[in-house]
């Protein structure tokens, strides 16, 4: 069942995944850097669109793949943005990792507007982008996931939903809050190897077999012993992702300790000039920061 869809949003994750739906269904993109489409047009098939307005005009189905609250809050309430230009009866897929507040409030004012909306923050990082192998937390109205969830298949390999609006930002939240405190300890493990004296590169090769192997073992390991950091999430999207929880953790009077701790790491890591850096970066930090 083929519909027309907007994508916008083709950064790091967005360009693969609105690739892997471009092979499915009748994609209209549209990106602020005219560089970000250019590109992605050579690669994939799709209308390249000039504004917000034109890519809500050509679109039953909107997705969104964005940094922050900021960048969502002005694509759908700015003048000519989705608010003014989506039909009634279209959709909005929000990707973007934000506060759990923010689905609530746009879900109320498009609701008003005959427009549904979906919270769906993803995880599996670039490589799970590139090989359309995310996992996808929704939230939102029930019956509108079940009617649209075919959407997001071909850039997914597990799609869950969690609950009403907010529900999978607040599920994403839980993900980040064990990455930050694996990769933590990923790091401090490796540390621990280099200074007694073990070849770490076979130290992970053993202990990945057993009960410690995690994604962050699997995919970064490899990366951080090479000293090589420049791919992956930034640590300046976790930093501004982990203080979504902490401040969602401090309204909810949640002792949050380790996931402080590493945002604060991740602070010394952007002070030292790593926010580009992926977040396994931690394990620099012991080694060349601190």
């Amino acid at each position: 069942m083929s519909k027309a869809i907007g994508f916008i949003g083709l950064g790091v994750m967005g360009f693969h995944m609105a690739g892997h739906l471009s092979k499915y269904h009748e994609l209209s993109v549209f990106n602020r850097s005219l560089e970000k489409i250019n590109n992605w047009t050579k690669e994939f098939n799709g209308f390249k669109c000039d504004t917000v307005k034109d890519v809500c005009q050509r679109s039953d189905i909107l997705i969104l793949c964005l940094c922050n609250d900021k960048d969502v809050r002005d694509i759908i309430f700015e003048k000519e943005g989705v608010l003014e230009n989506l039909k009634p009866d279209s959709l909005i897929v929000d990707h973007t990792t934000t506060s759990s507040d923010l689905p609530i409030e746009i879900n109320e004012s498009l609701n008003s507007k005959g427009i549904y909306f979906l919270d769906a923050p993803i995880s599996g990082g670039q490589p799970g982008a590139e090989k359309g192998q995310l996992s996808i937390m929704v939230g939102g109205d029930e019956s509108i996931f079940d009617k649209y969830k075919f959407i997001l298949e071909p850039y997914s390999k597990f799609i869950k939903y969690m609950g009403p609006s907010g529900s999978g930002q607040l599920t994403k939240m839980v993900n980040q809050i064990c990455i930050a405190g694996l990769l933590q300890g990923l790091s401090e493990g490796m540390n621990f190897s280099d200074r007694v004296g073990l070849d770490t590169n076979e130290v992970i090769d053993v202990i990945s077999k057993g009960a410690a192997q995690s994604w962050q073992m699997e995919n970064r390991a490899d990366s951080m012993i090479k000293d090589f950091y420049n791919h992956g999430f930034a640590v300046d999207l976790m930093s501004k992702d982990l203080k979504i929880v902490l401040d969602k953790a401090k309204d909810s009077n949640i002792n949050m300790e380790v996931t402080n701790l590493v945002n604060n790491y991740y602070k010394e890591i952007q002070k030292a000039g790593g926010g580009k850096w992926d977040t396994s970066s931690l394990y620099k930090r012991l080694k060349d920061i601190i």
